[in-house]
């Protein structure tokens, strides 16, 4: 594999092209939608992808591409590039900061499976950039980060995040009314690289979402666990929490899903 650093300054350098795109976006429209009529996608998406992978493609022509709004390409090197051009899209149109550039590298596995080894999340509204090498700990700015551990299941402040799809967020709403009484508070930013961050450094103390994509998490959940979070699949997303939180969440939601509405 190649240089960890060579590839981290990559990933960094390819964020802020996608951070550059969504920094002098001004008056940002829907331009189409995907999942639902809710899930949207903007021009910027589909530029801030494009002055990502052009990069990529100078700087690593090698490796394969997975990104959000489409660019995929097969790579010879064992690397692929996960990319998350613009993680906040109704958080861009409606001119919330929580929007986030995600990029992953990933390696494949003899068994065909792939996990990343370097994750860069980039905050163009804060000028923040989480970033994570696998075996080498997280850094916002580069300064380490650490998860709060322990933390009480009633002291929690856990974020989460939805589906865009009714019949989805239908199954996901009654598990947050039954999560609420047992935690300190919920928060939802909107996406999914920044609540795992904010996780690694500590601005909450858990996060969850049963229904992430791999460009949704690939970036984020290495940063987190690079940071000292426990971090496992639920569904097709994401259980992240520092260790002794972690397995009394996990517990709290899997008999959630067994427990009548309370509200």
């Amino acid at each position: 594999m190649a240089d960890p650093r060579e590839l981290l300054d990559v990933a960094v350098r390819a964020a802020f092209a996608g951070g550059e795109v969504v920094r002098s976006a001004t008056r940002v429209r829907p331009a189409g939608h995907k999942s639902s009529a809710t899930d949207l996608v903007t021009a910027i998406d589909l530029a801030s992808e494009a002055a990502i992978t052009a990069l990529l493609r100078r700087a690593r022509p090698q490796d394969g591409l997975l990104g959000e709004e489409g660019t995929t390409r097969a790579g010879t090197s064992g690397l692929r590039w996960v990319v998350d051009p613009v993680d906040g899209t109704t958080n861009l149109v409606y001119g919330s900061p929580h929007v986030t550039i995600s990029i992953a590298v990933e390696e494949q596995a003899p068994d065909g499976t792939w996990r990343a080894v370097v994750g860069v999340v980039h905050d163009p509204a804060r000028e923040e950039t989480f970033t994570a090498v696998r075996g080498r700990g997280a850094r916002l700015n580069g300064t380490p980060v650490r998860v709060n551990d322990p933390v009480p299941l009633d002291q929690a402040l856990v974020a989460t995040g939805f589906a865009y799809v009714a019949a989805s967020r239908a199954r996901q709403a009654p598990v947050l009314c039954r999560l609420l009484p047992l935690v300190r508070d919920i928060r939802s930013h909107g996406s999914a690289a920044l609540e795992l961050c904010w996780l690694a450094a500590g601005r909450c103390d858990a996060y969850y979402e049963d229904e992430l994509a791999p460009w949704d998490l690939a970036a984020g959940a290495l940063v987190a666990a690079e940071a000292g979070a426990h971090v496992t699949a639920h569904g097709t997303g994401v259980l992240a929490a520092g260790p002794a939180l972690h397995p009394v969440l996990a517990t709290a939601l899997e008999r959630n899903e067994h427990v009548p509405v309370p509200c």
